[in-house]
């Protein structure tokens, strides 16, 4: 198997020739997938990786310098589409992913043919009048309780973040897949993730993008998915009934209806169709 293959733990299922490339956020793994992916296994040829670091990853190939900014994850995006010889994928990216995402296809936009953002954010930190979320302070405190006590931090997130408490058990599955990365590379992503901004590109960005919205989520705000639908071409907005950072574990149904409205081009109902001018999408 090809050394990229190895590294990032890549995974190939399904029966369908149109590839859905899967893209995890900070923190997890391939398998936070796992709630969704067998409804696309019919149809599509699903395929499912790790960054290094996370997962079952090699992790003899971190590198920290590489890792430092979101470049460094977008390449090896990249590694696999082109070791794979993948032409006009769908790429569905959760959280950090989402832009993750974008920088890849700004930088081979031929390979993509649709991008969906699930509770994507181009900045975390507030700024003027654009509202990310989260002060200077909110996120020194994270990276101080990364670095403090990674598990304990853990333990807090996972309920926050799943927004399900009449389930804990898939807050215990998410802080299970936070466990599985390291607390210092952990540390390092989350630094590359609440540090960037990458409002300045959304412009740039030409292959048809759906934002999947959660109606209530702490760590990104709909005023995050507003300006990724005002300011980028070709833009769908969604606002999901579920709540959460973890729309694909929580609610998994309607993350799988939404995905698969907006790749197979159906219409969807009018509570999402208020485009403005450049941000038309045709079904």
């Amino acid at each position: 198997m090809h050394s990229i293959l190895i590294r990032n733990n890549v995974k190939i299922l399904g029966q369908g020739s149109q590839v859905i490339l899967f893209a995890h956020g900070f923190g997890c793994a391939q398998s936070s997938w796992k709630y969704i992916t067998d409804a696309f296994l019919a149809d599509y040829r699903v395929i499912l990786f790790d960054y290094v670091g996370s997962g079952q990853s090699d992790r003899n190939q971190y590198d920290y310098h590489k890792y430092s900014t979101l470049e460094g994850y977008a390449c090896d995006v990249i590694d696999i589409i082109e070791t794979l010889g993948l032409k006009d994928i769908i790429f569905v990216g959760h959280s950090v992913s989402s832009m993750i995402g974008m920088i890849a296809a700004l930088q081979i936009p031929k390979s993509f043919k649709k991008l969906i953002f699930i509770g994507p954010s181009p900045k975390y930190l507030n700024d003027r009048d654009y509202i990310g979320g989260f002060e200077a302070a909110d996120i020194e405190s994270i990276f101080n309780q990364i670095a403090e006590d990674y598990v304990g931090w853990t333990k807090t997130i996972s309920p926050a973040v799943i927004d399900k408490a009449e389930k804990p058990e898939l807050s215990d599955f998410l802080q299970e897949c936070f466990e599985e990365t390291e607390p210092s590379i952990a540390l390092a992503f989350a630094m590359a993730t609440f540090k960037a901004d990458y409002r300045d590109q959304l412009k740039n960005l030409e292959v048809p993008s759906l934002t999947l919205q959660s109606s209530k989520d702490i760590m990104a705000p709909q005023s995050a998915g507003d300006y990724i639908h005002q300011n980028t071409r070709e833009n769908f907005l969604v606002v999901m009934k579920a709540t959460g950072h973890y729309p694909h574990i929580s609610e998994p149904e309607e993350t799988i209806r939404e995905i698969k409205e907006f790749i197979e081009d159906r219409k969807v109902d009018d509570r999402s169709m208020d485009f403005t001018l450049n941000n038309s999408y045709n079904f």
